[in-house]
Parts: C-alpha cells; sequence; structure tokens
C-alpha cells in the first residue's frame, strides 16, 4: 500500500543541495573530495565526501576501491580525490547509529538536472517506514504523467539510503527494482519498519 497522502513535508535530517552551474563547468576545480569504505548494517558502502557534504553513497558488492573512485573522478575529473576510509566509517556511524546525539541535517551535494532534484527531495518526503509509488512521486513534483521519468530519476538516485530511493514500489505493490539489489531493498524497508515501530533504538 503506498502513502501518497503522507508525503508532506521533506525529512529534517537530509538537506540537498545542488551544485552551481560554475561548479558543474569546472569539474571540481578547487575542491577536495575524501572517499573510502565502511560497514553499514546492509553491507559494505562507498562514501564520498566535500566539504559541502555528500556526494556519493553508494552500496558495494564487489567493486574495487578503484572502480568507485575512478566514478567520482568522471563527475568531477579536476577535483583533488584523496582515500579515507575513517572520514567514510565516521559519516556512516552518523546515518545508521540511531542513539547518536548528532540530529543537525546531513548536507548532500548533488549533480543533477533540476527534475532529477525535484525528484530527489520528493523522496524525502516519505516517511521512514511507509512506502510510495513511482506514481505518487510524479504528483508530487507537479509531473503526473510523467512516471517513466521519474523512475529514471529514481534509479539515477546518487546517495543511497539518506536519499530513500528504496521506498518507492511499483503501483500495484510490487517491490520494483533496486539499483543496489532487491534483497537488499527488502532489508531496508524491514529494517525501516522496525525503527518506525520503536522496535529499534
Amino acid at each position: 500500500m503506498t502513502d501518497c497522502d503522507r508525503m508532506t513535508g521533506a525529512t529534517d535530517h537530509v538537506r540537498i543541495e545542488a551544485i552551481t552551474p560554475g561548479e558543474f563547468r569546472d569539474g571540481g576545480r578547487g575542491l577536495t573530495i575524501r572517499c573510502g569504505m565502511a560497514s553499514s548494517p546492509f553491507g559494505s558502502v562507498f562514501v564520498a565526501l566535500t566539504e559541502r557534504g555528500l556526494c556519493s553513497l553508494q552500496f558495494v558488492d564487489a567493486e574495487p576501491l578503484e572502480d568507485l573512485i575512478g566514478g567520482i573522478a568522471l563527475s568531477w575529473p579536476v577535483a583533488d580525490l584523496i582515500e579515507d576510509d575513517a572520514a567514510a566509517d565516521s559519516f556512516v556511524r552518523r546515518i545508521f547509529e540511531r542513539t547518536a546525539a548528532d540530529r543537525a541535517p546531513i548536507p548532500v551535494q548533488v549533480r543533477g538536472t533540476n527534475f532529477q532534484i525535484a525528484v530527489w527531495r520528493a523522496l524525502l518526503a516519505i516517511p521512514e517506514g511507509r512506502l510510495a509509488s513511482y506514481g505518487d512521486v510524479a504528483e508530487a513534483v507537479g509531473r503526473p504523467r510523467a512516471v517513466r521519468a521519474v523512475g529514471s530519476a529514481v534509479g539515477a538516485n546518487p546517495c543511497a539510503f539518506l536519499i530513500p530511493c528504496h521506498r518507492v514500489i511499483r503501483s500495484n505493490g510490487e517491490i520494483g527494482g533496486y539499483r543496489w539489489g532487491l534483497t537488499r531493498k527488502q532489508a531496508i524497508h524491514a529494517w525501516e519498519a522496525a525503527a518506525s515501530d520503536g522496535i529499534l533504538p
């Protein structure tokens, strides 16, 4: 069952900040990006952080770190990339350790079209433990006929879990696809449902 009626007001623990056109043209000139691997409740994750916030979080199965960093280099060709597992681990702990006292919003710095960013912001309005359909998200961004385009934008999400593309399912109730695997998507659903019911701290 979807919750279009519950998509009211973005969650306050993530703040999406789009890069400027100038930053896009410069390809990350003067930018330092710290990249590293860390563990999460759903397996290994690759993290890329700038001074302004997270620019990539990906669940990882067998991908070499060098390939993952290479993907960041394609998006930010002139940025200074530094391998830093400690920074990645600290950031991931902040996301998943629910007893942490730090409730400050987590900044997410992303590259995307205006439409993609609108979709990603709409995903933040789906409450934890709830699900929405692609059609619900299309309605939320004011493009009710653009369900296919919404699906593409959801699939292009650069920040797993924090921008909760895992909360989107098909209108018939089927779980649908997930860039990082359906088993992982189902595990996140169960984890978030337990948290929203107060089973997790």
